[in-house]
């Protein structure tokens, strides 16, 4: 399924006839914007929000590109372990780091933290230069910024300088607002409910 904006539903009170009528005139608009969309260049995603699903979210983009073998890089800033998605998707197209040392309330060194991001950002840089890729995923590089574990002129500059046909996707809470207003696409999660809230542990298969 396509992810373009969905026209509101039709009623449900429409006859046969009339809700055939609605449903061409929705077609057209659609067909309409769509051969209205005439660029096509690399993005620059924010997924951010105090909701479950951020990274859940790339992981999905990152599926995608891997299925059209397409070389991707994913840098996991603060967390410390790779993801069990790592080896479900486990590709020679896919590059895939952490450069975190777990949760900064458990370890507790501002240095030590820093100079992992540091070495994260590195990395980045690194598959920003390299061609053969076409998607990058920077885990948390929201959070990163929020803290001020990096500068956020130079990560900001970097997105603006990328190559024009390189896909980037930025997580985690707490987007800075220059970085909102820079990225082509910006989803918020909002959380309503979670089950950690009610005493429910974190669950293998639906948060790690």
């Amino acid at each position: 399924m396509n992810d373009h904006p969905q026209p509101s539903s039709p009623s449900p009170a429409r006859t046969d006839a009339e809700h055939r009528e609605h449903m061409q005139t929705v077609q057209a608009q659609v067909r309409a914007a769509v051969q209205s969309a005439k660029d096509k260049r690399g993005l620059v995603m924010v997924h951010t929000g105090n909701g479950k699903g951020k990274t859940t979210a790339a992981f999905g983009m990152l599926a995608r590109m891997l299925a059209h073998k397409r070389k991707c890089a994913v840098i996991q800033f603060i967390k410390s372990g790779k993801d069990a998605v790592a080896r479900l998707l486990e590709s020679p197209n896919l590059h895939w780091h952490h450069a975190g040392g777990g949760f900064t309330w458990d370890t507790q060194n501002r240095d030590s933290d820093i100079a992992l991001c540091r070495e994260g950002w590195r990395l980045a840089l690194s598959y920003f230069a390299d061609p053969e890729i076409s998607f990058i995923h920077l885990d948390e590089l929201n959070v990163v910024l929020d803290i001020g574990y990096l500068p956020k002129d130079e990560v900001l500059a970097a997105l603006r300088a990328k190559r024009p046909d390189l896909h980037v996707v930025c997580t985690g809470r707490n987007a800075p607002p220059e970085l909102i207003e820079l990225a082509d696409l910006v989803t918020e999660m909002r959380e309503i409910k979670h089950p950690f809230n009610a005493g429910i542990q974190a669950q293998q298969g639906i948060e790690f």
